[in-house]
């Protein structure tokens, strides 16, 4: 940990932000409120892949030093920023508000865009912001944008404020698992990291990834050989928290399941499967390149023709924009051996995929669920397939790595786990939570949903190291979170602001 002084800000933003230049898109200067818009215009310009924060940490200290704010950094990169309370509530309790830095980096595959580089494009289109054929950062943009929008006014009515900004949320958590004791002082914790205007959320799903790798053997191609390049296309992916529950195909398992079929009607041989990428999306694309002889490639197309038209008539409604198409492709150097393609179609077809429990708690919420993430062919003749596990309840959660794992090791492949991240156990009696479903009813008339999300937030970690903070997390909506769909509600977003400084001001 250390606490930077104004001339060492100033050191870090010269080594890292100033040959960098915002250029301003202004697609979104007309909307309201205008400050928290301006600011999440500002972050799309600014790269922030998971691990690579460096850019949007220097931007935040120049916010900082601008504003004459007091900032920290810890070791691996967690930012805060105090503000002090507005006059008379010096008193009042010092509230944290909480989001984090780093944004999913996922795009179309016709999309040409460089996250580390290059900006993210949003547009206003039909009462929704989007991005260009890119995630849109709105997990968490939106979040750092109400607190800049926060730290930056000089009218609203607050106590002493705490505004914190983690590295890594999205590929590990991080930023909250290397959090310091007395890093922070405040003892009530807003989290601005949810995707469901109208709902509170007071606890989340905990999570584990599990990682099977098989060995493979390469061998040449038989004689007489033709390559195709087959691919699913189009699916709506998404978070594999929010979304689990929606019917959504997973791209893995589509094309592992014509090709689990095509290898007993042809003499099929696999030199690459390439489908999702990141082990908290649903996998929305996939791809993988065959060989068979010169003299069955007819029929392999037909069947693969008549296979698309049942994927379409499945996923009709769930997934309108699925395509699946192939092409030929020059002869790859080397298939795998018939052993391991076997293995491989046999795990994938095998390994759960979608919700495992509904929850007996709160009704109509997920409890236990599995994501197969990734089908990757890497180095040293290895597929590596990588999953993610979650549930509300701790036993379940392992419960289910624990499923996804035998059916790796069945299969011949080697496993490992993450460490895991607990979930945030709902406390019904949150004096927090109270506030904010009377702030909410008090502005828009109505009560909000009060409940537990299947996400994983940052909240179970930050519950570890001060086991007294009371918390509550609410935002606006988001859809398509994870995915080149993602967009956020322009009306929700006012909600979700007016909301904020409701509640800054209701807690004393």
């Amino acid at each position: 940990m250390n606490f930077l002084k104004p001339f060492q800000i100033f050191l870090v933003i010269t080594a890292n932000f100033d040959n960098r230049k915002i250029l301003r898109m202004k697609q979104l200067n007309t909307l309201s409120p205008q400050s928290l818009w301006s600011y999440f215009e500002e972050i799309c310009q600014i790269p922030r892949p998971s691990k690579k924060e460096e850019k949007v940490i220097a931007f935040l200290l120049e916010f900082a030093s601008k504003h004459n704010l007091d900032a920290r950094t810890d070791a691996v990169g967690n930012v805060l920023i105090r503000k002090p309370a507005t006059a008379g509530r010096e008193g009042d309790k010092t509230v944290i508000l909480q989001s984090h830095m780093d944004m999913v980096c996922e795009k179309n595959s016709d999309t040409i865009h460089d996250f580390d580089n290059d900006p993210i494009k949003p547009f206003i289109d039909k009462g929704w912001v989007r991005a260009e054929g890119t995630t849109l950062g709105s997990d968490d943009g939106i979040g750092i944008a109400a607190q800049l929008a926060v730290l930056a006014s000089g009218n609203l009515a607050h106590g002493p404020l705490e505004c914190l900004f983690t590295v890594d949320e999205e590929t590990g958590l991080s930023g909250a698992f290397a959090l310091e004791a007395g890093f922070l002082s405040g003892t009530v914790l807003l989290n601005l990291d949810s995707e469901d205007e109208g709902e509170l959320f007071i606890g989340c799903a905990g999570g584990i990834d599990t990682v099977g790798t098989l060995k493979y053997l390469s061998e040449p191609l038989p004689a007489g050989s033709f390559a195709v390049k087959l691919e699913i296309k189009g699916l709506l992916g998404g978070h594999s928290g929010d979304d689990i529950n929606k019917s959504r195909g997973n791209a893995n398992k589509i094309l592992n399941r014509f090709l689990l079929d095509a290898a007993k009607l042809f003499d099929l041989r696999i030199s690459d499967f390439n489908g999702g990428n990141l082990r908290n999306a649903i996998a929305r694309e996939a791809s993988a390149v065959v060989v068979v002889p010169h003299s069955q490639k007819e029929n392999l197309i037909v069947e693969w023709n008549v296979f698309a038209s049942e994927m379409e008539f499945e996923f009709e409604f769930a997934e309108p924009k699925l395509k699946l198409a192939h092409q030929s492709v020059a002869l790859p150097q080397f298939v795998i051996d018939k052993d391991s393609q076997d293995k491989m179609l046999k795990l994938i077809a095998a390994c759960p995929h979608g919700v495992l429990e509904m929850s007996t708690r709160m009704p109509g919420m997920v409890e236990t669920s599995t994501n197969l993430a990734s089908v990757k062919f890497k180095g040293e003749n290895q597929i590596v397939f990588t999953t993610s596990q979650r549930s509300e309840i701790e036993s379940r959660k392992y419960m289910a790595a624990g499923i996804v794992e035998s059916v790796m090791l069945l299969a011949g492949a080697t496993v490992e786990h993450s460490d895991g991240y607990p979930g945030w156990t709902p406390n019904p009696e949150s004096k927090v939570a109270k506030i904010t479903k009377d702030a909410y009813k008090k502005l828009f008339g109505n009560d909000p949903l009060v409940k537990s999300i299947h996400a994983g937030l940052e909240c179970g970690l930050f519950l570890e190291k001060y086991p007294e903070l009371d918390m509550v997390s609410f935002g606006p909506t988001i859809r398509g979170a994870h995915s080149p769909d993602e967009r956020i509600d322009i009306e929700t977003v006012t909600k979700f602001w007016k909301l904020l400084v409701e509640v800054l001001e209701n807690i004393h």
